[in-house]
């Protein structure tokens, strides 16, 4: 193996995000930051570096501990990375609270059906 990765490759086989180019539009977008830098997709990770990942829905900070440039199963992901005890604090902490407050368009999917139109038109 490679002592460096692509950086989008990189998020890809860890699987935070669904596709490569997913991956890419989030860099690019300035959703991934490494050592709290801004990057581009082109950038090589290496073990030891910090990357803050925010994926749309969780926002992660973690540590490089392994390379792959090969997507694998979710166990092997896991092991390509650690979290740490800060990102795993925020994320319980807005865990908790999403479960007591719910966003009020969290339930709407998409566009209305035909029954919702009929609903917000009795309301």
């Amino acid at each position: 193996m490679s002592e460096s990765v692509r950086i989008d490759k990189w998020l890809w086989a860890a699987r935070f995000f669904k596709t490569r180019s997913m991956a890419t539009d989030a860099v690019d977008g300035g959703k991934v930051r490494l050592n709290g830098d801004r990057i581009k997709p082109a950038r090589s990770v290496k073990p030891g570096d910090t990357l803050d990942i925010d994926n749309g829905s969780t926002e992660w900070e973690v540590v490089v501990k392994d390379l792959a440039d090969k997507r694998g199963s979710a166990a092997i992901a896991q092991t390509l990375y650690e979290e740490t005890e800060r990102s795993i604090a925020e994320r319980d902490k807005k865990a908790e609270q999403r479960r007591f407050f719910r966003e009020p368009g969290e339930a709407i999917k998409g566009r209305p059906t035909k029954r919702d139109r009929r609903l917000i038109d009795k309301f």
